[in-house]
């Protein structure tokens, strides 16, 4: 059995960074109580060992919250380390953080479990969610098949992101296209989850598209 560790290291009579930031980052919209935010909810998934955790964690403006399991000789069987043999822990059931786009527009972002065992939660984690980050491993993009089958069946707007790992072969995005079958109209975008900048443009493009999805 999974051995859970949560990340979460609010102490108790200390202010809690995870939910309250410092005066000095303090939004507009936490200041002046008349000016309430455009919250919107974002999922990100793909297979596992994929990159979802390092996504939130890169770009959270709060101390993301991870559920992290320490793997062990059972799971053995069922995780495929070949790409990730570095990999020791994995999320059991979401990452979870917040970006302020703009000075109204903030975005919380949940991160999805990857293995099949914890699908089970995907229905709850998406509910209200104005889009999807489907993330792709080119190495293994077989493993981003159903999370791309979901999104499509539900309806909801999605874009592609390549998680492009140092010592992979680099792909132009047109060809991850072809060989996903993603209609013309979804954005699909190379990047990498460690850089900030690289998750923000991942976001605006799915934001911008769930609005053209959703006009309304």
């Amino acid at each position: 059995m999974d051995s859970v560790v949560f990340r979460d290291t609010a102490v108790a009579g200390t202010r809690d960074t995870a939910f309250a930031d410092t005066d000095e980052d303090l939004k507009s919209w936490q200041t002046d109580r008349t000016r309430a935010p455009i919250a919107t909810k974002i999922v990100v998934a793909g297979g596992f060992g994929v990159g979802k955790t390092t996504l939130v964690t890169a770009v959270s403006e709060i101390t993301p919250l991870q559920t992290e399991a320490l793997m062990t000789e059972a799971s053995e069987e069922t995780d495929d380390l070949t790409a990730t043999p570095g990999k020791l822990t994995t999320t059991v059931a979401m990452d979870f953080g917040r970006l302020t786009l703009d000075d109204d527009l903030v975005l919380y972002l949940f991160g999805t479990p990857g293995q099949q065992r914890f699908w089970f939660m995907w229905d709850d984690l998406v509910r209200g969610a104005i889009g999807a980050v489907v993330m792709a491993d080119t190495r293994r993009l077989k493993d981003c098949f159903p999370a791309l089958d979901y999104f499509e069946s539900c309806g909801l707007p999605y874009v592609v992101a390549v998680n492009h790992f140092d010592g992979s072969e680099l792909f132009e995005p047109e060809d991850v296209r072809e060989a996903l079958t993603i209609p013309a109209h979804i954005p699909v975008m190379i990047m990498d989850a460690r850089r900030r900048i690289s998750v923000i443009e991942t976001l605006l493009s799915l934001v911008g598209h769930a609005l053209d999805e959703t006009p309304e």
